[in-house]
């Protein structure tokens, strides 16, 4: 009974974190806003929630079939959010006044230069 409990609270946490994520995306107007609540909580909400299966199906079975699928989601999701700041930064889309530290003007300089 005990293994149920902590199986249900890590599925509803997890899930919790997902639609925080959801939200996030839909309430945040900048890419980095955007980017950072469509990585950070949806990849904790899924481990979580991967977890929470695991235990709950007391299987090593479904433990060889969820490890894959929470390093893919590790491996892709830091991977996308990077591919979709650096388009913004490319397209000026992305506020650069809030900028701390703008480490590829550098770079933008030199290729407008050559071109």
């Amino acid at each position: 009974m005990i293994l149920y409990v902590v199986a249900l609270s890590l599925v509803l946490f997890g899930a919790l974190l997902c639609l925080t994520a959801a939200i996030g995306l839909l309430r945040f107007r900048d890419v980095p806003g955007r980017i950072h609540a469509a990585t950070k909580p949806q990849v904790l909400g899924l481990i979580l929630i991967a977890v929470g299966v695991a235990v709950s199906l007391e299987s090593w079975a479904a433990v060889g079939f969820l490890v894959p699928v929470v390093v893919i989601q590790l491996a892709t999701a830091p991977l996308s959010a990077h591919m979709a700041g650096r388009q913004a930064y490319r397209n000026g889309t992305l506020d650069a006044k809030h900028l701390v530290r703008d480490e590829l003007d550098r770079d933008r300089e030199v290729i407008e230069d050559e071109g």
